[in-house]
């Protein structure tokens, strides 16, 4: 059992000790060791080099978070029993399993209609059944079916444990400075009113800081313009080499990514579910980086310059404004770059295309913030706060990108 216990130097928190045999094992299990290959912050290493972190970091990290929450509740007068404290570890501990290859960059790209989320909780269901039963309670947790619901909160909420690691490990991983957050201060002044997770009134202003750290990172790091115009790329490859295979042309692929290339896998509704996660769960980086160089010297001359453009960084030129590109526009450039790189009609929607991206501070449909106040009210942080209000917390700022060659514009 001793073995069992073992410690983990982490660069941002020092020493997490794994807490029982169940997250044990779990972190032992072939698809939970794969999320060591699936970098955290996707494509942004190109522009941040420090950013390789992976999401086997992360996930570590937000249960160490998660069990210092469960011992500030426990102090505080809630009770958690040990069936409870370890449903929570283990929820928070799988909730990105589900990630594909550079994690949000393909989140949509490899199976059509399901975000990682979705592919999460199958990983956890077919984790149950091979466990005897010993996931109902993070399942249930991480569902919000579980009667206490201040442990979904801890898990998915707009201060969940998920964020408050992902802004500080991204923000010591890039050395952007305005992201970082004080995890601690925050966790100790978490609580819990009418069955829900609250932040102690003392703990307003590091919940404001929080707020601002994550504007802050989702321009700098997660949308920056260069990372999007690189997640575009590895996009507009994967989708050429599907038609590719669908055209009777056989690539080289490792058997983990040929499955997803086949078109008859596109749709997550029409696949054995057992048989989605058994695939998924062996593809990783490697698998996509692999076939990036040899796809250089396959026989499709559109689907090789993508791949040469992807590994040699030669990436696609990116403009961002406020408001939708014209369509005009949008075809001149295509126009533009059919008669420079001598593409088709078909061809060039490889290589220009727009849409858009968005920050938004304060996402619907997620538990609010609550204040925990000396009167025993809970009113959500817009109110009491001095910097925020709804509005301005919840508004959505979109940026429209157009993407295209670099070589029209020489």
């Amino acid at each position: 059992m001793t073995n069992r216990r073992k410690i983990i130097n982490d660069p941002v928190y020092g020493f997490i000790s794994i807490p029982n045999d169940l997250v044990y094992d779990l972190m032992g299990h072939p698809w939970f060791q794969r999320l060591r290959n699936i970098r955290q912050l996707g494509l942004s290493s190109l522009v941040y080099p420090g950013a390789v972190h992976s999401r086997f970091q992360h996930c570590l990290g937000a249960m160490y978070l998660t069990g210092l929450a469960v011992h500030t509740l426990r102090s505080k007068g809630t009770d958690i029993s040990a069936e409870e404290e370890e449903g929570v570890l283990a929820a928070i501990l799988l909730h990105d399993i589900g990630h594909g290859p550079f994690s949000h960059a393909l989140e949509h790209s490899l199976i059509e209609d399901m975000p990682h989320e979705t592919m999460s909780l199958l990983i956890m269901e077919e984790l149950n059944r091979t466990l005897e039963g010993r996931l109902e309670t993070a399942i249930a947790i991480f569902r919000g079916e579980y009667p206490r619901k201040f442990f979904h909160d801890l898990v998915t909420g707009q201060m969940d444990m998920d964020r408050l690691d992902y802004l500080r490990r991204d923000s010591f991983f890039t050395g952007v400075i305005e992201g970082s957050v004080g995890s601690d201060r925050i966790i100790r002044m978490l609580n819990v009113s009418d069955d829900r997770l609250v932040v102690d009134e003392k703990g307003i202003y590091s919940v404001e800081k929080f707020l601002i750290a994550r504007r802050m990172m989702y321009w700098q790091v997660y949308n920056h313009r260069t990372v999007v115009s690189a997640e575009k790329l590895l996009t507009s490859l994967l989708v050429r080499a599907r038609q590719v295979t669908a055209a009777g042309h056989r690539l080289f692929a490792t058997p983990a990514l040929a499955y997803f290339l086949e078109p008859r896998h596109n749709r997550a509704a029409n696949e054995d579910k057992a048989t989605l996660v058994g695939h998924f769960s062996a593809l990783d980086e490697s698998d996509i980086i692999s076939a990036t160089k040899v796809w250089i010297h396959c026989g499709d001359r559109v689907l090789a310059d993508l791949c040469r453009r992807f590994v040699c960084r030669d990436l696609l030129a990116i403009e961002l404004q406020k408001t939708p590109f014209d369509p005009a526009r949008v075809g001149e450039t295509a126009q533009k770059t059919m008669e420079t790189l001598g593409l088709s009609a078909d061809e060039v929607r490889y290589y220009v295309n727009t849409g858009d991206v968005f920050n938004q501070t304060y996402a619907p449909g997620t538990p609010e913030v609550r204040i925990l106040l000396k009167n025993g009210s809970t009113p959500d942080i817009t109110a009491v706060s001095d910097l925020f209000d709804k509005e301005a917390l919840s508004e959505k700022v979109t940026k429209y990108y157009l993407c295209y060659p670099k070589e029209i514009i020489k």
